[in-house]
């Protein structure tokens, strides 16, 4: 049992949970609108939460009022703007897609780490990057990237660039996690989420301004809502946190990189998708991305 009391198989649980959580959101289409999803889950989330780490909130209380404007920007840029993004491209491309292209976030943690922290990087950890970021580009330009050089440039879809700004999104939360404030993690969490809950009000109000907002009312719906709710709003996100704690966020990131494995499989079994050959390629790079900076990680970060 002390192999699974470990940071590295919360952080493969965590990585296994959001493979799914880009399936769920493609069951959405036409039952639940995206910000409505992002709605629902915060709210069970903060439900649930509130409930098992009230004893930890009152004791943390005091450090919670002064770092009140971290946690909530924390909670609404890592939580609520990335998975509308999340979701809104899965109303454009495939779930495959959208999880490989999740695949960019660790690329934006090593980024913001150096930029923001200074943070030191081995040459494994580079490489590894560099071909994650390829096997992106891969599945981005339809195993094309050299349209990427091409006059008339790549024909990118929607979903691809809204996919872009949710790595930013969790890519510079994941980063801004070595700020964290020194408080237990369920309090941490709950701040979290009470503020991706906040964030995701105001959300669907623009949402239902635009005529955009769909009530999720059949069992379909209501089904992903739950499970949304529940593993990828809590049980994942909880894991990730102590994952980053124990092993840093670069380190941590690098996990990140198993999603698109984890979701393409999730995707061809649940939803009947296609597997084309630059998937193929996009997963060997990854992967392969994923086993050389594995190697030999920089100092905890």
């Amino acid at each position: 049992m002390k192999f699974l009391n470990s940071p590295h198989v919360y952080l493969a649980l965590t990585t296994f949970i959001w493979g799914g959580n880009a399936v769920a959101g493609k069951f959405a289409v036409g039952h639940v609108s995206p910000m409505m999803l992002t709605f629902c889950r915060w709210g069970i989330a903060l439900a649930l939460i509130a409930f098992i780490a009230r004893n930890h909130v009152r004791r943390d209380w005091p450090v919670i009022r002064q770092n009140w404007i971290y946690l909530m920007l924390m909670g609404g840029v890592g939580y609520t703007a990335f998975n509308f993004f999340l979701y809104s491209g899965l109303q454009y491309i495939t779930a495959i897609n959208v999880a490989l292209e999740q695949a960019a976030m660790p690329v934006v943690i090593f980024i913001g780490s150096f930029l923001l922290y200074r943070t030191r990087v081995t040459g494994f950890q580079i490489l590894g990057y560099i071909l994650t970021l390829f096997g992106v580009l891969v599945v981005v330009t339809a195993g094309d990237p050299l349209s990427l050089f091409a006059s008339s440039g790549p024909d990118l879809n929607r979903g691809d660039l809204l996919m872009l700004f949710a790595a930013l999104c969790y890519g510079g939360y994941s980063t801004a996690l070595r700020s964290k404030p020194q408080m237990h993690w369920q309090s941490f969490l709950t701040c979290l989420v009470a503020g991706a809950l906040v964030f995701a009000t105001l959300g669907i109000a623009f949402e239902a301004s635009f005529g955009n907002l769909i009530i999720p009312t059949t069992f379909q719906g209501l089904l992903v809502v739950v499970y949304a709710g529940i593993f990828p709003s809590l049980v994942s996100q909880g894991l990730f946190i102590r994952g980053v704690e124990a092993l840093g966020a670069n380190a941590a990131g690098l996990y990140i990189n198993l999603v698109p494995i984890f979701g393409a499989i999730l995707a061809v079994a649940l939803l009947g998708e296609s597997l084309f050959y630059f998937h193929v390629v996009a997963f060997v790079l990854v992967a392969g991305g994923i086993l050389i900076a594995q190697n030999r990680t920089a100092p905890k970060s």
